[in-house]
């Protein structure tokens, strides 16, 4: 299973595409996937996983999926993998990210890629920029501390 890193920017062209980088690609074909899977995630961004990661979440991986309050599990598995998307690259390397997601996301022209481990995060810029002002720029001390560098 390959591991997200990295934040890239790209644009969304008028169709509803955007392109991916050659590794997250490479990983794809690696797995002999057909696609990737793309749903709602969080702050209004959309999560991409590759056809493993996504197998691991349904094996049950994912601690949300086995939580104690049963309807609340039921809730969070019908907005996760209800909003899900198979989404193939193109010859140019481009996923059509669907109107839905888009909504969700804000997507506008400019946008973000996180890899952020065993997903990646497609943010539009703006929400990015302030996400990254907000909530991880006033911990970058802590972080430091954390992993000692």
């Amino acid at each position: 299973m390959s591991t997200f890193f990295g934040i890239n920017e790209y644009r969304i062209d008028g169709k509803g595409r955007m392109s991916l980088p050659p590794r997250f690609r490479a990983a794809l074909k690696k797995e002999k996937g057909s696609g990737f899977i793309v749903t709602t995630g969080p702050e209004n961004c959309l999560y991409l996983f590759l056809p493993s990661q996504w197998e691991a979440i349904i094996a049950g991986d994912m601690p949300a999926l086995k939580g104690a309050d049963k309807e609340a599990t039921r809730a969070f598995r019908r907005y996760f993998f209800g909003n899900a998307a198979e989404c193939a690259p193109d010859g140019m390397g481009r996923i059509l990210i669907i109107p839905a997601h888009r909504a969700h996301a804000r997507l506008a022209k400019k946008t973000v890629l996180v890899g952020v481990g065993n997903k990646a995060e497609i943010w539009d810029a703006q929400l990015w920029n302030k996400y990254r002002n907000l909530a991880i720029a006033p911990r970058a001390k802590e972080f430091a501390r954390i992993y000692d560098v």
